[in-house]
Formats: C-alpha cells, sequence, structure tokens
C-alpha cells in the first residue's frame, strides 16, 4: 500500500524555497557590504562635522537670524 503524504508539507516547502531563492536575488540585487555602509557612514559624519564647524557662534552676542517680532496689534 501507499504511503500517506501531507500535500500542505510539500507545497509550504515548495514555498520556502521560492522565497528564500527571491530573497537571495534581492540581497544581491539591492544589498550592500559591510564596507560600502562604513565608508557611508563615515562620509555622513565627515559631512555633519563640517557643516558644524562652517556653523555662526550664536554667543557672541549677535541676535539670531530668523524673522522678526510682530508688534502687537491691540
Amino acid at each position: 500500500m501507499a504511503e500517506i503524504v501531507s500535500l500542505n508539507r510539500f507545497r509550504k516547502e515548495k514555498d520556502r524555497v521560492a522565497k528564500r531563492a527571491r530573497a537571495d536575488a534581492n540581497a544581491v540585487k539591492f544589498g550592500r557590504t559591510k564596507a560600502e555602509k562604513d565608508l557611508e557612514k563615515a562620509r555622513a559624519e565627515q559631512s555633519a562635522r563640517a557643516l558644524d564647524s562652517a556653523k555662526r557662534d550664536q554667543s557672541s552676542g549677535e541676535a539670531a537670524p530668523g524673522p522678526a517680532p510682530q508688534p502687537d496689534q491691540d
């Protein structure tokens, strides 16, 4: 007599294999290496430091840039 098999188990295993193949393809297509991520992070930090060093000092008594205060209209 033939052995009874669960078709759900085979269907689910087939789906898992297909999802894993799609995930691997996406990792190759869109993924970045650790070195690339580290380089991007270093560049962002360097850019932030350059921006911070170019900011004007607000503690020297100069008025902060922005909109002028509106007079009271009572």
